[in-house]
């Protein structure tokens, strides 16, 4: 009987070349990295069940598809390799990226609509941008987090992190709690020590 790390090692290198998907592009949809798929083609390592599902998913097979030979698969009736390929991946899409830059600026245009309002009436509300930088970055999170490169999650988060601060020192601004800033700092090496420690343990 064939190795279990050869027989997923084979399968992941087949589904991979078949959907014309380079090491490194699955590895960003994985939220792992190029020498993690590496290993894991060369049968030099396996990954754990989580990612095998995440691994089915992505090509729109079944956990025991990918455990299992040609011969194993023809025995159980499974559909054949190329209909299977055929389903593909998900990309990021340019229509993806259109949402996305969309859904952005909308954010803008209601802020840009409400200042104006407030204008209109006698008031200078020009926090209202300031305000709106959080959910500017929540929500570039979120479709980056579902449709883009996660590796860019480290300094989106950052910049949330940094508009958070800047609108509680806007909010006490008559206090000039001008210190509120010196939270980012470690905060900030927390975030990155997250990511790295994140990214280490995905390599091993």
């Amino acid at each position: 009987m064939e190795d279990i790390k050869s027989v997923i090692a084979k399968n992941i290198y087949t589904l991979r070349t078949a959907n014309k998907m380079t090491q490194l592009e699955m590895a960003e949809r994985l939220n792992y990295s190029d020498k993690a798929v590496s290993k894991w083609e060369r049968a030099e390592g396996l990954p754990d069940i989580v990612v095998i599902k995440q691994i089915a998913d992505m090509f729109g097979v079944t956990v025991d598809y990918l455990m299992s030979t040609e011969e194993e698969r023809a025995a159980k009736g499974f559909v054949q390799e190329k209909q299977v390929v055929e389903q593909g991946p998900r990309k990021y899409t340019p229509a993806h990226r259109l949402i996305t830059v969309i859904s952005l600026i909308g954010i803008w245009t209601i802020s840009l609509v409400l200042f104006l309002i407030f204008w209109t009436q006698g008031f200078n509300a020009w926090q209202v941008f300031i305000y709106t930088l959080p959910v500017f970055f929540i929500t570039w999170l979120v479709f980056n987090s579902t449709w883009g490169n996660r590796r860019n999650n480290l300094y989106i988060v950052s910049a949330l992190v940094w508009s958070i601060l800047l609108v509680l020192y806007v909010a006490l601004l008559k206090y000039n709690v001008w210190m509120i800033f010196l939270l980012g700092i470690p905060a900030q090496i927390i975030i990155y020590l997250s990511f790295r420690i994140n990214r280490v343990r995905k390599r091993a």
